[in-house]
């Protein structure tokens, strides 16, 4: 039967329902007619000839003539049930007919046990609590429809379990790191804005909306940075926040635009206490929510037990591309290496922007052990101090996992006539075309006037993170609804 005709169907059921005087909408209080609380089918399961009232969504329908047998589903499971004519006189039998797969309703009656062996609820009452008006797919398209399941991703969960179990440990996951820096490390959680009147904190495009009371631009935050730094000044030592924040980029199986950025800013610590941080957290988070310190991830068993490898951003550059990173010191250089190495490039890339590109590219699909990457060429990182003992460098990190880079962190430049300086050459960039370089914030350089002590922080991007823990192949798969282009509707 063509979909059409079977939400024509429904909805015939649906007036059959309200000609009978009852409510197929009904607020739950009122639903069961004063009688106790629901059970959840988990724990009705275990109540074996005891009384009780379970609710859910309809999963099967089975009648046979006098008796009829149905599944239904909540949260904590599915648990069978027996309609009988002897119990359900006459119309209240006969309402059955009303009843399809989706719908949701309130029973109550004895736990049993068939003669099959499966437990289940003796039905003596029956309410409708939701008319479903459209039918669950049989298969979802054998949810071979990938750009579907994501569209309609309340679907995708009905019919796919490991889809809800991916939420599921995502928020267990979230949970535990709050868990560890809130109770283990003395952080405090903040929240700070998202619309901001200067993006900052990293190198991104940026959505920009119009506030019209006050008749101002504002951007959607790229990174949390700048107002946790703002905190520090205002005499905080350790906070962190988990928010979402917005790159007008494009979409892959590791970008998705609007994406949960989890970001600590501590006072008088480096970037090396936080590879400690980074390390510690995760090790602590893997061994709570799966009980183990390996996991598989697209075939490949990943070791989140401390320490992790850690390699100088030079010497794994030297070692896959046979160049020493100091010897590329001009524009022409690094262009040239870039071409022979058949790397793409913008024209606007200074020579440190090129050789990171590069790195990118060449250098980083094998780091599959949790591993940092250290010491970044100095004019890719203007929030970062630079390196005491080579001011080309600058003291910072990024984590790589199963060739993804995970989240870059650094010691935060607290001198505010070094950073302004920074951001003059960034101004610059930007006016030969790289719409990533970042805008000055005089209000954050005169926060630093005021005296920030030294201080660092990380930035892990928590949606990879939870990719590679769950072993999901992409980004749209840990995100409920990700982003997607919009359907183009047919003007006919």
């Amino acid at each position: 039967m063509a979909l059409e005709d079977l939400q024509k169907e429904r909805l015939k059921k649906l007036k059959n329902i309200q000609r009978l005087g009852i409510n197929p909408y009904p607020a739950y209080a009122k639903a069961a007619a004063g009688k106790p609380a629901r059970i959840d089918i988990d724990r009705a399961r275990k109540l074996m000839g005891k009384k009780m009232v379970v609710a859910g969504r309809i999963r099967s329908l089975r009648p046979h003539g006098k008796i009829t047998f149905a599944d239904i589903e909540d949260v904590t499971g599915k648990v069978q049930l027996l309609f009988r004519q002897d119990n359900l006189k006459g119309e209240k039998y006969d309402f059955l007919q009303n009843l399809d797969l989706g719908d949701f309703i309130e029973v109550s009656g004895e736990v049993m046990r068939t003669q099959a062996g499966e437990i289940t609820v003796d039905v003596v009452t029956l309410s409708i609590l939701t008319k479903s008006l459209r039918p669950l797919p049989s298969n979802w398209y054998g949810l071979k429809d990938v750009e579907e399941r994501y569209r309609k991703r309340y679907v995708d969960l009905l019919m796919n379990p490991g889809v809800k179990e991916i939420l599921e440990t995502r928020s267990k996951i979230i949970y535990t790191i709050r868990k560890f820096l809130i109770e283990e490390k003395g952080y405090i959680e903040v929240e700070n804005p998202v619309l901001q009147p200067v993006y900052g904190g990293g190198r991104a495009k940026p959505f920009k909306t119009h506030h019209n009371s006050l008749d101002s631009d504002f951007y959607l935050r790229i990174s949390n940075e700048l107002y946790l730094k703002r905190l520090i000044v205002g005499g905080f030592e350790k906070v962190f926040e988990i928010g979402h924040v917005f790159r007008n980029e494009g979409m892959d199986r590791n970008h998705n635009p609007e994406f949960t950025m989890f970001e600590t800013m501590e006072a008088y610590a480096d970037y090396k206490d936080n590879m400690n941080l980074i390390e510690e957290m995760f090790e602590y988070v893997v061994k709570k929510v799966f009980g183990k310190t390996k996991l598989s991830y697209q075939g490949k068993m990943i070791e989140f037990k401390r320490p992790w490898q850690r390699i100088k951003l030079i010497d794994l550059f030297k070692k896959h591309t046979g160049v020493h990173l100091h010897e590329i010191d001009t524009l022409e250089k690094a262009t040239s290496l870039a071409k022979k190495l058949g790397v793409e490039i913008k024209d606007y890339m200074t020579d440190g922007e090129i050789l990171l590109e590069i790195f990118e590219k060449k250098c980083t699909d094998q780091l599959i052990q949790p591993t940092f990457v250290y010491d970044y060429p100095a004019d890719f990182y203007p929030l970062a101090k630079r390196c005491a003992d080579n001011p080309k460098l600058v003291e910072s990190f990024d984590i790589y996992v199963a060739g993804m880079e995970m989240g870059t962190n650094w010691s935060e430049q607290n001198n505010p006539q070094a950073l302004k300086e920074a951001w003059i050459v960034e101004k610059k960039k930007m006016k030969k075309g790289n719409l990533e370089a970042q805008k000055t914030d005089e209000d954050f350089l005169e926060a630093l006037e005021y005296g920030m002590p030294p201080t660092s922080g990380i930035g892990p991007g928590l949606d990879r993170w939870v990719m590679v823990m769950t072993d999901s192949p992409s980004i749209s798969d840990v995100i409920a609804f990700p982003m997607l282009r919009p359907v183009k509707k047919n003007k006919k």
